[in-house]
């Protein structure tokens, strides 16, 4: 007899929940998603690089934020590695032509940009089906934009924008009813 023994297949589900985000809708059909599965001493050292984070930016929910990676009973990531853009110059990215957007210099702060926009529309398409998939598994998540942050600011992943996803099964959501940080 096992007790509680749920914890044992939660690297299954994390996987099957990254299935969800590589299988969402693609703008034109072109995958520029990628995924990333932390084990347990890369979510550590995202933590801590969250909290370095937060000094360097004074962004104190990163500290709030870091706790609930490392209280995670998993972490998955969900980010772009931009190929290109669309070609529709719909003028969503700031620039009216694709052109003009892609003659324009790549700047890093958190994230890399600019992108063309049905990329990002794809990321938030991924992580959406990803998190609806946990929620399907009943796995308690949040989607964390400082964990990505972080992630991508210290080359951790080669992502040029992406989102974490941490993950827990407990008999209380760790996600919610945190400390405010204002």
């Amino acid at each position: 007899m096992k007790l509680n023994p749920e914890l044992e297949i939660l690297e299954s589900l994390a996987k099957t929940i990254l299935v969800a985000a590589r299988t969402a809708p693609k703008g034109k059909g072109i995958d520029d998603i990628v995924t990333f599965l932390l084990d347990d001493a890369d979510r550590i050292q995202l933590a801590d690089k969250m909290e370095k984070l937060s000094d360097i930016k004074d962004m104190k929910f990163l500290i709030r934020d870091a706790k609930n990676v490392r209280d995670a009973d998993s972490l998955v990531l969900i980010g772009l590695k931009s190929s290109g853009v669309s070609s529709l110059n719909c003028g969503a990215c700031g620039f009216e032509t694709c052109k003009e957007m892609l003659e324009q210099k790549k700047v890093k702060v958190e994230f890399t940009g600019p992108h063309c926009m049905i990329k990002y529309m794809d990321l938030g398409i991924a992580v959406g089906s990803a998190v609806s998939k946990a929620k399907d598994l009943c796995i308690d998540n949040r989607v964390l934009y400082s964990a990505g942050a972080a992630a991508c600011y210290f080359d951790i992943i080669d992502a040029d924008v992406a989102m974490a996803i941490p993950l827990s099964v407990r008999g209380k959501n760790i996600f919610f009813d945190r400390p405010s940080t204002r």
